[in-house]
């Protein structure tokens, strides 16, 4: 079964052969370096005209990618560390996201921003980070998240359909995953119906009435499905667990049965406490759904603080399985500075 970061490099391939994306452009990209995580392994050799290495400047490299974009090119951008968006953000936010319309008329602005973002590897503060919460809220600037629940082509095409700047979070723990679920898991997938399953993926993992429906990014999906399969086998908590690609806007197509079935609503992601994608889904769920849902939704997140690089210590201020564990069998995380964040 391929990997993951191997799929990934197979989708760059196929979309700048085909001529869907015309340039791709980062830091590091061109071989026998291929990127920071090899996800560019081959691609300079192959077209070397169009898969550029830039020099070290986020805010440099993404304005001419913008412009290209805004000029009918079609790019793809890699940003070596999400932490690093925040050297872009002017561009992004100022400019990219505007173009599309500042204009007087719609623009197509097919912008794709790649960033490997996420804890797990000890890299610390400045190289562990999940900040797409601060992308959310942008007209015209979409969030992604690569999930080996759905074909990473796929997710680019959309992304590309869309003609605004998109940004594709690629969780660094996925890379050396299987594309493929495990046989040995419990649950099985189901698309949802009403033409959602191209941005989201239910993994059914009980009865049509469930204790729980679970909504994570791709990068925590692992997680969760490990507390989901401990529940389950200690206490017969049952759970579904949705794993959307688009994160931003947040997209209920298809969603209303499955909230009605559940008992409780979780959302789980990576970033630090405050100001989350996971407080943005439970206000729309809320809104859409509100008066058919039995309690409010809940979120789990990450501890107030920044990362530490001692592995040890990561792992005590990241969310993991047994905080994960501990919401689902009821308990409630006590929000110290070295413990996951739940709300309600």
């Amino acid at each position: 079964m391929t990997r993951m970061v191997e799929e990934l490099n197979e989708t760059l391939r196929v979309l700048l052969a085909s001529g869907e994306v015309g340039y791709l452009m980062g830091e590091d990209l061109a071989d026998p370096y291929g990127g920071a995580f090899r996800a560019t392994a081959g691609l300079s050799t192959a077209f070397p005209d169009r898969v550029l290495s830039t020099p070290i400047s986020e805010s440099g490299f993404m304005g001419a990618a913008a412009g290209l974009a805004l000029a009918g090119d079609t790019v793809v951008v890699e940003v070596m560390f999400a932490d690093f968006l925040t050297l872009a953000f002017d561009v992004l936010v100022n400019f990219a996201a505007k173009a599309v319309s500042m204009y007087g008329r719609r623009l197509p602005m097919r912008l794709v921003v790649r960033a490997a973002g996420g804890a797990g590897r000890g890299y610390g503060p400045t190289h562990s980070q999940r900040l797409e919460k601060h992308l959310m809220g942008v007209p015209d600037l979409h969030v992604y998240e690569m999930s080996p629940y759905r074909p990473t082509l796929d997710t680019f095409r959309e992304m590309l359909a869309a003609a605004v700047p998109c940004v594709f979070v690629e969780d660094k723990r996925l890379y050396g995953r299987r594309l493929t679920p495990s046989p040995a898991r419990r649950s099985v997938l189901t698309p949802l119906d009403e033409g959602g399953a191209s941005r989201t993926l239910a993994i059914d993992g009980g009865p049509d009435r469930v204790d729980w429906l679970v909504i994570c990014g791709g990068g925590m999906v692992d997680r969760v499905q490990e507390a989901v399969d401990e529940v389950f086998i200690e206490e017969e908590i049952s759970a579904r667990v949705l794993v959307p690609t688009r994160l931003y806007p947040v997209d209920t197509h298809g969603l209303g049965p499955l909230v009605r079935a559940a008992e409780r609503v979780l959302v789980v992601e990576e970033s630090s406490a405050g100001g989350t994608w996971g407080s943005e889904v439970a206000d729309v769920l809320h809104r859409r759904f509100g008066t058919t849902m039995r309690t409010p939704v809940q979120t789990l997140s990450s501890a107030d603080c920044p990362i530490p690089a001692a592995v040890s210590r990561e792992a005590a201020v990241v969310v993991g399985v047994s905080a994960i564990t501990k919401v689902l069998k009821g308990a409630r995380t006590d929000g110290a500075a070295d413990s996951p964040v739940q709300r309600q």
